[in-house]
């Protein structure tokens, strides 16, 4: 009997990377709505209609989804981040759960890179005071990149390639991660709260756990000095918004560029009403190539463990059923 594989939702114009390798496969593939729907719809929809595999961009995997398809044996993520996922309730039953922790490596260091020199070179503001009819080149309060320091928080394959990018531009470099200690590669690995108050421009990269919830909170932003640059590329609950909110407000940030919000797609209206704020709409990931990469690298995966070999990027060890 052909395997079934659901894709629960996707973030780009169709199916059809996806489908050609799933159907090359000899595979059924499944499609829901673009949007992601709620968890328990997702559930409902794999009770119907009983993958092997689950492929979600955004949409919730639940542990009622996981537990609501017999013959499930692969949850792949289109992306990198698990914290749409119920990781243990697939461990516990046998299911793999898959990522592709490396398809956008370039395109998030990029995008870094890019809110710091839009902030250093005032790209964004005076790009608004020029369309509002503001010619006034003697307002500018502009920075040298290579005179600053920057700290990165998180130091896997993403915040490496940003530091590697900054390089270039001569600034100081500061890193946090829990696993580093010591010096890599030019770049000083230190205590957050040193990281904070040494850094003009601070740069999230860190993944979303129980330990980094919220973890950019008043406390350590109030650590920062003051005018300074918040970056977060990650997840949007690593940072507190409110909290963000309040330090531009105070003059404690000058600006903060946000990839990633914790109520996206919804947008704070006190947050739109801060001048400091550059906002994307969780695109850091995303370029033509990346698109393709993230597609083809997910389905194939789906496919590899569908046709019984083992995933090449599995994010757990399945607990063996009887």
């Amino acid at each position: 009997m052909s395997h079934t594989v659901l894709l629960t939702d996707y973030a780009w114009p169709d199916d059809s990377i996806e489908r050609a390798v799933v159907e090359a496969a000899g595979m059924r593939l499944v499609v829901g709505r673009a949007e992601p729907a709620p968890a328990a719809d997702i559930a409902a929809l794999v009770a119907a209609h009983q993958p092997a595999g689950i492929m979600t961009c955004w949409a919730e995997v639940s542990a009622d989804a996981v537990a609501a398809s017999t013959p499930l044996k692969i949850v792949a993520r289109l992306g990198v981040g698990l914290d749409n996922i119920a990781v243990q309730a697939a461990t516990a039953r046998g299911v793999w759960v898959t990522n592709v922790p490396d398809y956008c490596v370039e395109e998030v260091s990029d995008h870094a890179v890019g809110f710091a020199l839009a902030w250093t070179r005032g790209l964004v503001h005076f790009d608004r005071e020029v369309r509002a009819g503001r010619w006034v080149p003697a307002s500018a309060n502009l920075r040298r990149l290579a005179a600053l320091t920057c700290g990165i928080v998180g130091f896997g394959r993403i915040g490496r390639a940003t530091a590697r990018k900054l390089a270039a531009f001569g600034c100081r470099l500061l890193a946090h991660d829990p696993y580093l200690s010591g010096e890599v590669a030019g770049v000083a690995c230190v205590d957050l709260a040193t990281l904070l108050s040494q850094s003009d421009i601070v740069i999230v990269h860190a993944p979303l756990l129980p330990s980094t919830h919220h973890s950019i909170n008043r406390e350590r932003l109030a650590l920062m000095p003051k005018g300074g640059l918040l970056i977060n590329v990650s997840r949007g609950a690593v940072v507190d918004t409110d909290a963000v909110i309040e330090a531009l407000q105070s003059g404690q940030l000058s600006a903060a560029a946000l990839d990633v919000l914790e109520s996206e797609p919804n947008v704070p209206t006190a947050l739109l009403a801060q001048s400091g704020a550059m906002l994307t709409p969780h695109v850091g990931f995303s370029s033509d190539a990346s698109l393709v990469e993230l597609r083809r690298r997910a389905a194939e995966e789906v496919v590899r463990v569908l046709q019984g070999h083992a995933p090449m990027e599995p994010r757990n060890a399945p607990t063996p059923q009887a």
